[in-house]
Parts: C-alpha cells; structure tokens; sequence
C-alpha cells in the first residue's frame, strides 16, 4: 500500500503491534495466513506473509490499516 509519510510514521511507530492484531484478525477467519514481517520501502509498506494469500486475507489486512487511528485515508492506495 503507498501511503504519505504521516501514515508510515504511524505504522512504523508499532509494528509489532500490528503484525499481533493482523494475525489474530486473520485466525478469527480461520485463516491459515500470517503475517511475518512488515517491510517499510519508500512510501510503501509490504507486510510478508507465510504463504500466498486469498483475496479475503488480503481485504483483512487492508480494512486493518484504513481503520487505524489518526491514518488518512486519501493518502492510501492499494497496490
């Protein structure tokens, strides 16, 4: 996702944090996909996961960093 620089400072700010409430959102579909590590590459934020993800994997990570707190969701695009 490309994202302005005050959104990827919120993300970086706690990324680990993330990663723990992507993962569980991604269990509580019951999901066999989880996130590893997010990479930070520009204006870019990549989140590696275990495997190959399905499109409703991929629509939990992205309704989860359009509902975090303080990110403006003009900056964000999908990839």
């Amino acid at each position: 996702m490309l994202m302005s620089e005050i959104n990827f400072n919120i993300i970086v700010s706690q990324v680990n944090i993330h990663i723990l409430n992507i993962n569980r959102l991604l269990k509580d579909i019951k999901s066999k996909v989880l996130a590893n590590f997010i990479y930070l590459d520009n204006k870019e934020i990549i989140i590696t996961t275990n495997k190959a993800i399905a499109t409703s994997d991929l629509n939990i990570i992205k309704k989860y960093i359009k509902e975090l707190n303080n990110i403006n969701l003009n900056n964000i695009m999908s990839s």
